[in-house]
């Protein structure tokens, strides 16, 4: 009985060094970004697709992960993944040239795509109702640790150590956690064995999706006459609608359109995915302008954007004991509203004058306001879906999350770049190497404006889904 107390726990440890590996991947090089893109003399074009070739495979197999973590079980899969990713990690320090680090930075994608796929569901499964939302908290707590600690390790270790170290870094903390996990994680069979993955409904949501941010990355660079934007906007249609019809014949298709019966559900990965395209780019376009504007060192620039996980780390504890006495709708909610908050600080105050106090407490209030949103929004998820389901269910909430993340870095880093004369294009990713003058950072600052514009209005778009959840005893406790 006492080790049957404990177990919850015990995965939850193990969990927790997956999301801690997986979120410091992704912002250490948020700020790290300028040393690789310098290293290997790359354009635009290809810096961009450092960051959104892991971010686009890792958004689409995430759902094929799930339904696959349904089938065979979560244990071996997530094991698989961790081991994967951090062989990978090894290997893009070798990187000879930009295009093999992009491939790597794929298959890197992999990896990362089975952990976070089944994070989520195997604290669910270890814990009861009572203590899932304390454990849920603290999945997030530790996220945005990672969070915090990245974009001072990932710009530290650039600065001091050299663009291969921000990768490297995740080799030593991959081994423990596959240790660890394969002696605590006890082997449970899947539970929707017999059922098929939906190949086809993967391959054209791939190509929809990929047809879109291709467009959007080429689109603030090259122009968006340019036939190569064309052609990413009508594959992107194309495809999203091919997708569409697929769906609708599929014998097990990859999404399970029957839990969007329920209007809480609905509304909860609406929110989700709006929030995730709102707030998601900041902390890289803060970290940027930083570099290119204050010519600041990678470090420094970390230090600099450290609000936002802070924020996080402040509200993660305190929302997970929240949900105990308050509804998702309410504390979701009111999490989204401190967001758009931040959002309005950056808007007035980004500029060649900006103030470090202002856009720190924007930054602040959007951290917090993460925070109070993601746990309750996460526990109500799950928790309205049948156990059988919940890989699928995570796995759709975990792919709009990501979905989210990768439009929302084309999109931001497109609007940033759309206005600016072709030969300032490039300085975006050129860090303190960038020779800019008085006139130019004027330029510069009003596409990151409207950029932190765009990301409000998203914002609030999110605050109407949120609220608009649910009905009944949750709206009842809101009013």
């Amino acid at each position: 009985m006492k080790e049957n107390k404990r177990y919850p726990w015990l995965v939850l440890s193990v969990t927790s060094l997956g999301v801690l590996l997986s979120m410091l991947n992704l912002s250490t090089l948020n700020v790290a970004l300028p040393e690789v893109s310098n290293h290997f003399h790359a354009g635009a074009v290809a810096s961009n697709w450092i960051l959104l070739s892991y971010m686009l495979f890792n958004t689409v197999l995430i759902l094929v992960f799930g339904k696959l973590a349904d089938i065979y079980g979560r244990r071996k899969l997530y094991l698989f993944g961790l081991s994967e990713f951090t062989i990978v990690s090894l290997l893009i320090g070798f990187s000879p040239n930009i295009w093999v680090l992009i491939l790597l930075r794929i298959l890197q994608a992999v990896g990362g795509a089975l952990v976070i796929t089944n994070t989520t569901p195997l604290i669910t499964d270890a814990f009861d109702k009572r203590r899932l939302g304390t454990a849920l908290s603290v999945n997030v707590l530790i996220a945005s640790i990672a969070q915090l600690a990245g974009p001072v390790l990932g710009g530290g270790l650039g600065f001091a150590l050299g663009w291969r170290w921000v990768f490297w870094f995740n080799v030593p903390l991959g081994v423990i956690g596959v240790i660890w996990g394969y002696f605590v994680l006890r082997p449970v069979p899947g539970k929707a064995r017999g059922e098929g993955i939906d190949w086809l409904g993967n391959i054209t949501v791939f190509l929809g999706l990929g047809g879109l941010i291709f467009a959007l990355s080429e689109g603030g660079i090259v122009g968006w006459s340019s036939p190569s934007v064309m052609i990413g906007l009508v594959a992107f249609v194309i495809f999203i609608l091919a997708f569409v019809w697929v769906e609708k014949g599929a014998r097990f298709p990859m999404i399970d359109f029957s839990l969007f019966s329920e209007r809480a559900y609905t509304m909860a990965n609406v929110a989700t995915f709006i929030n995730s395209l709102a707030r998601s780019s900041i902390v890289l376009l803060i970290a940027l302008f930083f570099q290119v504007v204050d010519h600041e060192n990678a470090f420094v620039a970390g230090l600099k954007v450290l609000p936002v996980t802070i924020g996080m780390i402040i509200a993660s504890p305190i929302v997970g004991a929240l949900t105990v006495k308050y509804s998702p709708r309410l504390l979701s909610t009111s999490g989204l509203l401190g967001t758009c908050i931040g959002m309005c600080l950056l808007v007035w105050n980004i500029g060649p004058d900006a103030s470090l106090f202002w856009i720190s407490l924007g930054q602040l209030l959007i951290g917090l306001g993460t925070g109070i949103f993601q746990t309750p929004n996460t526990q109500s998820i799950m928790l309205s879906v049948p156990t059988e389901r919940r890989g699928v269910a995570n796995g759709l909430r975990s792919m709009l999350q990501s979905m989210g993340q990768v439009i929302s870095t084309a999109l931001s880093l497109m609007i940033v770049t759309s206005a600016l004369p072709p030969r300032l294009k490039d300085t975006i990713y050129a860090g303190t190497s960038a020779q800019i003058n008085t006139h130019d950072i004027v330029l510069i600052s009003n596409g990151y404006r409207l950029a932190f514009i765009v990301m409000m209005v998203l914002t609030i778009l999110a605050i109407l889904a949120s609220y608009f959840r649910s009905t009944g005893k949750q709206t009842n406790q809101l009013s």
